[in-house]
């Protein structure tokens, strides 16, 4: 689970390192949602995390340093953004009948805006190895967090 005060370190990387890949570290990180209806009054108790996958997640010893942690850290933090997001969307939301799939299509739009920011974040950076790109997410990256401050 993210926690502010604790950042990722390499003894947190347990799955098999891909040395074929093009890159020398991958974090496997993503939200998880919980919810329950309360019958009757169309509310809704919800449980919102963002975590890190140790078995999903490897690197390539010999070839990382603490710049590539700090790479794979920001995408924690990134999936971290998105939780803070998906609570913001659902904080004092009021649902109508159809409150199953409303919920559903919220956490799928947020899943979706998660998992695209991924993508563009390695896409922009080249995996860490565009060092102005990367000083730019990572302020971008801790700014979105402090804008949402009140949803962690």
């Amino acid at each position: 689970m993210w926690n502010e005060n604790q950042k990722i370190t390499w003894e947190d990387f347990r799955g098999k390192p891909v040395r074929s890949a093009s890159f020398v570290a991958s974090t496997n990180t993503g939200i998880s949602f919980q919810y329950s209806i309360k019958n009757g009054d169309m509310s809704v108790e919800y449980s919102v995390q963002s975590f890190f996958y140790p078995e999903g997640s490897w690197y390539i010893p010999e070839r990382v340093n603490p710049y590539i942690l700090k790479h794979e850290q920001a995408h924690f933090d990134v999936s971290e953004l998105h939780a803070r997001m998906l609570r913001k969307k659902l904080e004092g939301r009021t649902f109508s009948k159809k409150i199953k799939s409303e919920i559903e299509g919220i956490y799928q739009q947020i899943e979706q805006k998660r998992r695209a920011m991924q993508t563009k974040f390695d896409a922009e950076t080249d995996h860490s190895r565009n060092e102005e790109k990367e000083i730019f997410w990572q302020k971008y990256i801790t700014n979105q967090l402090a804008e949402y401050d009140a949803w962690k």
